[in-house]
């Protein structure tokens, strides 16, 4: 075989390998541990409408001066919004404490089972 000939086609092969990967966008999403409902539900539907389209959700929780001694907040708030999103998406990683933040990443559910979540809610809805 031709080693230009070789180098042609591994080339190809290698283009259409690449055609079908999923590159996943990180979406950032902060919160404070003092956030009032409203914004709190606001943030949460932009989270839901993220994990829909297929990218992942990197949600974190900032923590300033005083509020750096209750880290518990954080971890509650965190913990509420990865119960309320989960028949969107899934906890790729536990929520963490780096510093001043605290974060945790979510990641789309895979396609069978968002299927299967939005049959459930149309039968529920029935």
């Amino acid at each position: 075989m031709d080693f230009g000939k070789f180098l042609y086609e591994s080339n190809k092969q290698a283009h259409a390998a690449k055609k079908k990967q999923r590159q996943f966008h990180v979406k950032e999403v902060k919160f404070r541990p003092g956030i009032d409902e409203h914004d709190y539900g606001f943030k949460k539907n932009n989270i839901m409408r993220f994990l829909q389209n297929g990218d992942k959700v990197k949600a974190m929780v900032i923590f300033r001066g005083r509020e750096n001694v209750h880290p518990e907040l954080g971890r509650k708030l965190l913990e509420r919004l990865i119960g309320e999103v989960k028949e969107h998406g899934q906890v790729e990683t536990v929520p963490l404490r780096e510093g001043n933040t605290m974060a945790t990443i979510l990641a789309p559910l895979p396609r069978r089972m968002q299927e299967r979540s939005t049959a459930a809610n149309a039968e529920r809805g029935k």
